[in-house]
């Protein structure tokens, strides 16, 4: 059950739309300002404290819940589709359905890379750009993860770089440029509102793992690769893959990957680094030489790790998603005047 309790703002860390994070006499905590509206050094302030008491990876921070010192606050909506729906902080961010209701559902072939964990985007798309310059990535987020799109500075950053052209929040997942009521529908908008060339799909920061095959929510890989064959896209699975992971099930193809595939009904297109992966024969496999993903990442200045680990300490995660990148590129059309 949540944990709550009264503190006083100390301090505002940093600030962008959406977020600020602050220094509280508690510790530290953010505020999802689309939530609750933006607070003030003296202000007291309602945390919850449950993700720091359990000392979660994901946590460290509290968040605010509720500002004292006003007794009201109210932000207008752009529609009437709820999200974080039946609960105390529910907020009618619409939906892009609501304006744009006769989008196309035939993605027309457009590749769409399914990863399992947030920390794979960057690679992918920086690989996109390595070998397609100018190419128009999308990034669809799933409620799988963390809900506030506000809260990845992964993609703050690769927004302000120029990596992602634009975002799209799916199901209760909320903050992109776009908001979209379920994953099927928000592929669509990526490819005919946004003009996506390539989409890539993950959840937010924070995957849940178990250590079951089943439990986690990385299995959302299948749904979202059957969803965007069942579109007519062409669906591309990253690989999780490590070569420094201490657990036995993350090393080499993780089971999270391995599980996904054999739960996935379509036959997709799977990105690997290097053969002799002994993957599920129903798939297509290619093997494709990464690119030098820590040199794209530092040429974008991107800072990406996983489970703190960077592309030094773990080549072969960042090669995996790399190659994953590299595939979709190769499937767009050549630009016009090449050869």
């Amino acid at each position: 059950m949540p944990a709550f309790r009264r503190a006083a703002v100390t301090r505002v860390l940093s600030e962008r739309p959406g977020l600020q994070r602050v220094e509280t006499d508690a510790g530290r905590a953010y505020v999802l300002t689309q939530l609750t509206g933006p607070v003030a050094v003296g202000d007291d302030v309602i945390v919850n404290t449950t993700a720091v008491d359990l000392g979660l990876g994901t946590g460290g921070w509290h968040v605010v819940h509720w500002n004292l010192a006003r007794d009201a606050w109210a932000e207008p909506g752009p529609g009437h589709i709820m999200k974080l729906r039946y609960t105390s902080l529910q907020a009618d961010t619409g939906a892009a359905e609501e304006h744009h209701p006769d989008v196309a559902g035939d993605l027309g072939g457009a590749p769409v890379v399914v990863c399992g964990l947030h920390s794979q985007v960057p690679a992918v798309a920086v690989s996109v750009l390595a070998a397609r310059p100018g190419a128009r990535i999308a990034y669809v987020m799933t409620d799988g993860a963390a809900l506030p799109l506000a809260l990845s500075d992964l993609v703050h950053a690769m927004v302000e770089r120029g990596v992602l052209a634009a975002t799209v929040t799916a199901g209760h997942a909320f903050g992109g440029d776009l908001e979209a009521v379920s994953v099927p529908s928000a592929l669509a908008l990526a490819r005919h509102v946004l003009g996506a060339d390539v989409t890539i799909v993950a959840m937010g920061p924070g995957v849940v793992g178990t250590g079951t095959a089943l439990g986690t929510t990385s299995v959302e890989v299948a749904a979202i690769l059957d969803a965007a064959a069942a579109l007519g896209g062409t669906p591309i699975a990253a690989l999780r893959m490590s070569s420094a992971d201490p657990r036995p099930r993350h090393r080499g193809v993780s089971h999270h990957s391995r599980t996904a595939l054999e739960l996935v009904r379509s036959r997709v297109l799977v990105a690997a680094p290097t053969d002799g992966l002994d993957l599920d024969l129903r798939h297509d496999v290619r093997v494709l030489p990464p690119p030098p993903v820590a040199e794209l990442l530092a040429d974008a200045g991107l800072t990406v790790t996983t489970m703190g680990r960077g592309p030094e300490e773990d080549p072969l995660f960042f090669q995996a998603a790399g190659s994953a990148g590299a595939l979709a590129a190769s499937l767009l059309p050549s630009p016009e005047g090449a050869e």
